[in-house]
C-alpha cells in the first residue's frame, strides 16, 4: 500500500536484481560451499570419511545456519565482513563435523573376539581358511593357496567389509598357523605378517593392502595349548579394489555374494561400481565432458 492509501500490484512488480547477477550469485555459493566443504573434509578426515558431494550439500545447510546466527549477533554485519564469513565458516564445519560424527559411528566396526566368530560360523561377513600358503591336501607350498587369501581379502574391499580368518577350518576349529610358518626363512608369527602384507600389497596395490588390519591371536582349544590364527579386518574400501594375479594379468575384480566370493565380469563389474561407487559431481561432469570431446574428435 502507497502512503496515499492506493494499492501496489505486486504480481507486476519486479525486483531490481539482474538475472546474470542471480546466476553469479549461484556459481559464488556454490564455489564458497566447495572451498568450505573441501576444508571441513580435510579436518576431519582422520574421524570419518566423507564424500565431497555431501560435503557441499551440507556446507550450505551449515552456512545458512551460520548467516542467521550472524544476523542475530548483529544486524548491520555485511556479508563479506571477517566476523560473517568467520561464523559461517564455523557454523559450516559444525554441521559437517556432526555428520561424521554420525557417520564414523555407522563406519567403525565393533571389535568381536575371535572365539566369538568361530562360534558362529561363516556367513556373507566372515569367512574362514585353514593356510594361506600350504595345500592341505598335498602338504606342500601352493601359490595358488595365496591368491585365495588374496581373492577374498578383496571381496570384502569391495563390498560391505568383513573379516578373514586364517588357521581355522570350515567347522572353526583352531588348526594354528604351524604349517604357513614352515614355509619361512624365519617361521615365527611377525615375519608371516611380513609376508602376508607383501603379499597384499602387490596383489591389491598399496592402498587397499594399508587398509587391511592384520593382527595373529591366540585361541584356546580343548585338546591342548592355544593356536594362533591370523585375523584380517576388511573395512569396505572408498574405491574399487584389483585383483593382480601376476605382472602381465589382466586385473580381476572380486566381490562377495552371500557366504562365497565370486568373480564379476567386465561388465558385471562394471554396472557393480557405478553403483556401489558413483561419481562425484564434480568428476560426473568431467567423464561427460571428456567423452563428449572423444565423441566430437571420432566424428
Amino acid at each position: 500500500m502507497r502512503e496515499d492509501g492506493s494499492h501496489v500490484d505486486v504480481g507486476n512488480y519486479e525486483f531490481g536484481v539482474p538475472v546474470w547477477a542471480t546466476a553469479a550469485a549461484l556459481v559464488v555459493i556454490l564455489l564458497i560451499a566447495l572451498l568450505f566443504g573441501a576444508v571441513s573434509r580435510w579436518l576431519l578426515r582422520r574421524y570419518a570419511r566423507l564424500d565431497i558431494t555431501t560435503c557441499i550439500v551440507l556446507s550450505i545447510l551449515g552456512s545458512a545456519v551460520g548467516l542467521f546466527v550472524a544476523g542475530a549477533i548483529d544486524r548491520e554485519l555485511r556479508l563479506w565482513s571477517v566476523l560473517t564469513v568467520a561464523v559461517t565458516l564455523v557454523s559450516s564445519i559444525i554441521t559437517i563435523a556432526i555428520y561424521g560424527a554420525v557417520a564414523a559411528r555407522f563406519q567403525r566396526q565393533q571389535h568381536v573376539p575371535v572365539s566369538a566368530l568361530l562360534a558362529a560360523g561363516e556367513s556373507d561377513r566372515v569367512e574362514f581358511k585353514s593356510t594361506a600358503r600350504v595345500n592341505m591336501r598335498t602338504g606342500e607350498k601352493d601359490s595358488r593357496m595365496e591368491q585365495v587369501i588374496a581373492k577374498t581379502v578383496s571381496a570384502f574391499l569391495n563390498a560391505s567389509g568383513g573379516t578373514l580368518i586364517v588357521g581355522v577350518d570350515d567347522d572353526g576349529t583352531p588348526l594354528g598357523l604351524d604349517r604357513d610358518y614352515a614355509t619361512l626363512k624365519v617361521p615365527d608369527a611377525d615375519r608371516f605378517e611380513l609376508w602376508l602384507r607383501d603379499l597384499l600389497t602387490t596383489s591389491l596395490g598399496a592402498n587397499a593392502a594399508a587398509a587391511v588390519g592384520v593382527a595373529i591371536e591366540d585361541v584356546e582349544v580343548d585338546d591342548g595349548p592355544a593356536r594362533p590364527v591370523c585375523r584380517l579386518t576388511c573395512a569396505p574400501s572408498p574405491r574399487p579394489v584389483y585383483l593382480r594375479t601376476g605382472k602381465s594379468s589382466a586385473p580381476e575384480f572380486w566381490v562377495r555374494s552371500g557366504n562365497s566370493t565370486r568373480q564379476l565380469t567386465v561388465d558385471q563389474a562394471a554396472d557393480y561400481v557405478m553403483n556401489r561407487w558413483p561419481l562425484g559431481a564434480g568428476a560426473a561432469a568431467a567423464a561427460q565432458f571428456r567423452a563428449a570431446v572423444r565423441f566430437s574428435v571420432e566424428r
